[in-house]
């Protein structure tokens, strides 16, 4: 998706003192921790676009993305492995922990 400029919602549910270890630069990332996003709502993210879901090692990111269909999301991805595999096979200038 990124590198054929897809237009998507990077929706990451990590916990706050995560994302100060390795954080996204991307106009597209939405911050919303998995404790938290039923009680703030969906309601910020567009419904017209994919949204991937990222969490550490993806095991949270699964289940927000089964929750997100569970209420009718369409085009609802989890990134496999989470950013800890996105930093280790694609793009090493991401903070690992």
């Amino acid at each position: 998706m990124l590198e054929s400029g897809e237009d998507f919602v990077l929706l990451d549910v990590r916990k706050p003192w995560e994302l100060a270890r390795a954080k996204w630069d991307d106009s597209r990332l939405r911050l919303a921790p998995m404790s938290q996003l039923a009680q703030r709502g969906i309601e910020k993210m567009p419904e017209d676009v994919p949204v991937v879901v990222v969490c550490h090692l993806g095991v949270r990111s699964y289940q927000v993305t089964n929750w997100l269909l569970s209420q009718g999301w369409k085009d609802v991805f989890s990134l496999e492995g989470g950013i800890e595999a996105y930093a280790f096979n694609v793009d090493s200038t991401l903070g690992r922990y």
